[in-house]
């Protein structure tokens, strides 16, 4: 027996089911093939090398299983006719896998941990998107708070301009009046000019 391992590399943004749906596609294809499933390794989504289908990210899996070489081809063929999957590899991992019973507790062992990684991650990525919608909720709350006392601001600024306009209007009313006085009084003393001549 060899053992093999695939990685494929999924669509960022699939659901949790979807992967599902693949990776149990994956098993059903490995047993009918008469292949051992070891355990399929979730390295969770990362960063890719270079774009692929517009893509900048990717979710990463890792299949590992024992077979002498034939179901190879068949979990390829599933690979390539999925449309969520960007890039996949196999490479043989193994020439001889001369113990299978040890290999296959091995693997278990490494999917156990693999879960609780998997659970700690999931943890700590709630997590950190509670206290971002947190910052954000502050942050919004803060544009707001600023936002009312600009607006307050600009009304006192206003009705502080409108009094100046005003007692602006008042003064220049004020400057006016005495330049129509004596325009007015200048028209009088010309009028008693000409009355006195005739």
């Amino acid at each position: 027996m060899r053992e093999y391992e695939t990685t494929f590399i999924v669509q960022p943004e699939i659901s949790e089911e979807g992967s599902q749906v693949l990776l149990t596609k994956l098993d059903g294809v490995l047993e009918s093939g008469g292949a051992t499933r070891l355990m399929c390794e979730d390295h969770g989504k990362r960063k890719l090398a270079y774009e692929i289908k517009k893509f900048h990210k990717g979710h990463y899996y890792t299949l590992m299983f024992l077979d002498e070489g034939r179901v190879v081809p068949d979990v390829e063929r599933v690979l390539r006719l999925e449309e969520s999957v960007l890039r996949f590899l196999t490479i043989q991992a193994e020439a001889e896998v001369t113990d299978i019973e040890a290999r296959k507790a091995d693997a278990a062992e490494k999917e156990v941990e693999q879960a609780k990684r998997a659970a700690e991650r999931a943890a700590r990525e709630a997590e950190e998107a509670q206290a971002r919608r947190e910052a954000e909720e502050a942050a919004a709350r803060e544009a707001a708070e600023r936002g009312e006392s600009a607006d307050s601001e600009a009304g006192s600024e206003s009705e502080a301009g409108s009094e100046e306009e005003e007692s602006g209007a008042s003064a220049s009313e004020s400057r006016e009046a005495p330049a129509a006085a004596a325009a007015i009084a200048g028209e009088a003393t010309t009028e008693a000019e000409e009355g006195e001549r005739s």
